[in-house]
């Protein structure tokens, strides 16, 4: 219920917590938070701006967002027209709002986040802009904050969309590195792909009241698990009990405790010159691989990446690799079935082997929980990555997962950090990186491990944002249009080769790997010796620099001009 008055403004307005009729003046002044119940409703990027920094001190940057439609996706609209509803209905011209500003007299850059906008979510020009931010900070030597409210990422651009998680976790993996902050505020909600990347890796991780975050919604769990949820179930007091961030801000305490922070860990610090990256040297290139074979429609693809008899990561161990010692746990108290690793040996060579384990059983699927690994899969991932790098041995990793873990308890343990921690190390990693998507490379759970130099993709694998089922079920009637949106995901890995996602297609026997696993090991382990080799001639500091950049080329403007070359 709303009452306006003559001019149209809204005097009264209900509150969506407790139903209270409020003065909307006074709700105004006290912030948008319910005096009665304390419900911090959702506020718009400017208003959050408004609310947060010094008065007057807010500049733009001066990047503007660029329209991109990079794989023509349409559902029951074609992308190009939500994006002009969401720029009518918002004012904005992308979900994100991004400048300088100073914060209690102390310096940052700001990216602010409008859920309002597509549900804020994580699309090539949100990715680019807030990327722009973190280097806008680098260049100033100043903090970064970064305000969150996002569903996840956009399905509506595909697999480029989920590279955004990689593309601002590196921006940020660079503040780390000299040393200046990094700060993320949760506000109500965050999920997906934001959660499990940029807004959980900074270096302080504040939820306002209120808040909600975590990797998987909960109706999304619920229709998993098909178990209820615990009471305040990922709300900020949830998280801060499962140490999941720093602390939990109410609203009009948020802009003096992120002035204290900042003034705390010092700012102000003269520009950092990243030595050689605005000039790295030469990058050999090499030829893309796209099997000759007739083309698969999109929905029988994704069918053979789910085939029970397809090789596993124990399969490939067994038959491409010449050795394989398994090390196991994560050093914090699990050790997932769906991640397997340790050490192994390719034409006398010792690496570093990680991968999703799913099983070709019923049984074997269950024990291994369908190769959907938990935050103790992610972390024990990254003891063996790191390890690796210690020990001057290149990583390899095999991708095949749904997800990750969507459970309550891999929430409680903190999916989304874990996630977004792989990420970010894979991002600087000193040591060789090549990943194979063998079956199914499902949103940031096989991202987790597929941040690497080289991006290899079974012929009949297939890797997305979101599966065709979820992506239906969301955008379609109903999820009997899976086929149809598997179609428009551009999931395939000719697609993705197109897309410059993938590096290079491996070719499959007639039929599929599930019809001569043997030949299918053969072919994988032809194409690890051909990409690998040549990285282990590169000197480290170009190879990360390589890395990032390969992950770099997939802002909003690279994306728009490959849009426009189709």
């Amino acid at each position: 219920m709303t009452a306006t008055a003559p001019s149209g403004e809204t005097l009264w307005s209900r509150c969506g917590g407790c139903a209270a009729l409020l003065y909307r003046k006074r709700l105004r002044r006290n912030l948008d938070v319910c005096p009665e119940c304390g419900l911090h409703a959702r506020l718009a990027a400017p208003e959050r701006i408004d609310q947060l920094v010094d008065p007057g001190s807010f500049r733009t940057l001066p990047e503007r967002a660029v329209a991109v439609d990079p794989i023509g996706f349409v559902d029951v609209l074609p992308y190009p027209h939500r994006l002009a509803a969401a720029r009518a209905d918002t004012g904005l011209p992308e979900a994100v709002l991004c400048g300088t500003a100073a914060i209690g007299g102390s310096r940052c850059a700001l990216a602010v986040m409008d859920f309002r906008f597509l549900g804020g979510s994580l699309g090539s020009a949100v990715g680019e802009l807030i990327t722009r931010t973190a280097e806008q900070a680098l260049a100033a030597g100043v903090p970064l904050v970064l305000v969150t409210a996002s569903g996840g990422a956009r399905m509506q651009e595909g697999a480029l969309s989920l590279m955004q998680m990689a593309t601002v976790s590196q921006a940020m993996a660079e503040l780390r590195e000299v040393g200046l902050l990094t700060v993320s505020v949760l506000t109500d909600p965050t999920y997906g792909g934001v959660a499990a990347s940029f807004a959980t890796s900074a270096d302080l991780v504040l939820a306002e009241s209120g808040a909600r975050m975590g990797f998987a919604g909960p109706r999304v769990i619920r229709q998993v698990t098909g178990r209820d949820l615990p009471e305040g179930f990922q709300t900020a007091e949830f998280l801060l009990r499962h140490g999941q961030v720093d602390m939990v801000v109410p609203r009009h305490a948020l802009r003096a405790r992120l002035a204290t922070l900042l003034a705390a860990t010092g700012t102000g610090r003269p520009a950092t010159k990243r030595s050689g990256v605005d000039a790295p040297p030469p990058e050999t290139a090499r030829p893309v691989g796209l099997p000759r074979t007739p083309v698969r429609d999109a929905w029988e693809t994704v069918r053979l990446a789910r085939h029970p008899r397809r090789p596993t990561t124990l399969d490939y161990l067994e038959t491409t690799f010449d050795g394989f010692t398994e090390l196991h746990g994560d050093r914090l108290g699990g050790d997932c079935p769906a991640v397997v690793g340790g050490l192994a040996r390719l034409d006398g060579r010792h690496l570093m082997v990680v991968g999703h384990q799913k099983g070709h059983s019923t049984a074997e699927l269950a024990a291994r929980n369908f190769g959907m690994a938990t935050p103790a899969g992610h972390r024990k991932a990254l003891r063996l990555m790191r390890l690796a790098a210690r020990l001057g041995l290149p990583v390899v990793t095999l991708v095949d997962t749904p997800g990750a873990d969507p459970g309550v308890e891999a929430e409680e343990h903190g999916q989304a950090a874990a996630i977004a921690e792989n990420i970010l190390v894979m991002s600087v990693l000193p040591t060789p990186v090549v990943t194979v998507v063998t079956g199914e490379g499902g949103s940031g759970g096989a991202l987790a491990l597929a941040v690497a130099d080289r991006v290899l993709m079974l012929q009949h694998a297939v890797y997305s944002v979101i599966s065709p089922e979820g992506c239906a079920a969301i955008l379609w009637p109903g999820r009997t249009a899976a086929p149809q949106a598997a179609r428009a995901l551009r999931l395939t890995a000719p697609d993705l080769c197109r897309l410059g996602v993938v590096d290079e297609v491996v070719p499959e026997p007639d039929g599929s790997a599930a019809d001569d696993p043997e030949a299918t090991a053969r072919a994988v382990r032809q194409a690890l010796l051909a990409n690998l080799l040549p990285l282990l001639e590169v000197p480290t500091v170009t190879l990360v620099q390589r890395r990032r950049r390969r992950f770099r080329r997939f802002g909003a403007a690279r994306a728009s001009a490959r849009a426009g070359t189709r």
